[in-house]
This record gives structure tokens, C-alpha cells and sequence, in this order.
């Protein structure tokens, strides 16, 4: 299981320490430290769409007009941290978030 967040997100935290308190084996993904390969953006893009950008962050509010209307790989590409966190991919399923849904399917 890879975890993709920031260090500095306290939703990450909290959803890393769960699944590792769970037992899980979870690798941690610092997209900051160690970029999305295109091909990486290509593929959470196909999973989650639209809904994988954070609209309501700092990072996207601070986009110029053409980046706001540019693509989400366009997006993701020019700074990670607009991706809403985690983005976690437990060997051939995804997962967006840390909800109830998310921790059900991941925590059992």
C-alpha cells in the first residue's frame, strides 16, 4: 500500500497512523520530496478525474487564470500539493480522502 501526501498534512498523519495501527504495511509517498512521474499523475487522474484537485486550497486559489483552467495533470504537475490528500493506492484499488468509506474499506 503507498500512501501519496505531505509530511505537513494532518490528514495524512492521521490516516497513516491508522493503517499502520491496523497492521497495515503502508509506504508513505512525500509527493513534495519525490515528484509524480507523469505517468503516476496520468494514472490518479484516470481514477479520480476532476475530483482529485482541491479546489478549495490555498495551492489552487493562488493559480493564475490559465492554470485554473488548464488540465488536472497540468495542475498536479505544476505543484503536487493542489492533489486532495491521501491518495492512496492499496495494490490494485485507489482511494481518495480519509472518510468513513476510505477507513471502511481500508481498516475493515
Amino acid at each position: 500500500m503507498i500512501l501519496y501526501g505531505i509530511p505537513t498534512c494532518d490528514t495524512c498523519k492521521k490516516a497513516l497512523r491508522a493503517i499502520e495501527a491496523a497492521g497495515r504495511t503502508v509506504t508513505f509517498r512525500d509527493i513534495r520530496a519525490a515528484p509524480l512521474s507523469d505517468a503516476e499523475i496520468a494514472e490518479i487522474v484516470r481514477e479520480f478525474g476532476e475530483r482529485v484537485i482541491n479546489r478549495q486550497s490555498t495551492t489552487y486559489r493562488g493559480f493564475s487564470d490559465f492554470l485554473k483552467l488548464s488540465e488536472p495533470e497540468a495542475q498536479i504537475a505544476a505543484q503536487p500539493t493542489v492533489m486532495k490528500r491521501p491518495v492512496i493506492r492499496d495494490g490494485g484499488h485507489w482511494h481518495l480522502g480519509w472518510d468513513e468509506e476510505v477507513r471502511a474499506a481500508l481498516l475493515g
